[in-house]
């Protein structure tokens, strides 16, 4: 009798050892990891991605007219080629970003961070850039210019004058 009992009881224990090993391994292959989206080419006028946190995806070639980016994630983000006409990022994180090649005419930028971000080739006619952080920034000499014409303001985020971080004269 007590070589049953003690039988049971190996036996129960092991099968709460085993459903725990099973339950765990479910939990961590369900889990959601951080995935980049990917929205190339698509066509998201007027889309609301305000607040998110679209770390590391990617916009190249997409049309983001009046889009709206404001206080979203974009670190490390892809906008190749992308049209961000009258685009709201006001408050955006665009560190790291490429946005080579970009459209982002009429945009607001104000209180943006593009810290590292590579703008070469990019378009901001008629940008709003109060507070804007160009910090590190990859821009070409005439939109340099262009966006010395309108900047001001000092970034909350960094606490850098947009002027400074754009070698305003």
């Amino acid at each position: 009798m007590n070589k049953k009992l003690t039988v049971r009881i190996w036996t129960s224990v092991l099968s709460v050892l085993l459903w725990g090993l099973v339950g765990i391994t479910a939990i961590i292959g369900v889990a959601p990891t951080a995935v980049a989206l990917e929205y190339n080419k698509e066509i998201l006028i007027e889309a609301d991605f305000s607040g998110r946190d679209l770390t590391d995806s990617s916009f190249t070639k997409a049309n983001l007219k009046k889009s709206n980016f404001s206080k979203a994630n974009l670190s490390g983000v892809s906008f190749f080629a992308a049209n961000l006409e009258s685009a709201n990022l006001e408050g955006a994180n665009l560190s790291n970003a490429t946005l080579d090649s970009a459209r982002f005419i009429k945009a607001n930028l104000t209180n943006a961070v593009l810290e590292g971000a590579f703008a070469a080739n990019a378009k901001f006619d008629g940008a709003i850039v109060d507070g804007a952080d160009f910090t590190d920034v990859l821009l070409r000499p005439d939109e340099q210019k262009k966006l010395c014409q309108v900047a001001k303001g000092t970034n909350p985020t960094t606490g850098r004058d947009t002027r400074d971080t754009l070698f305003c004269p």
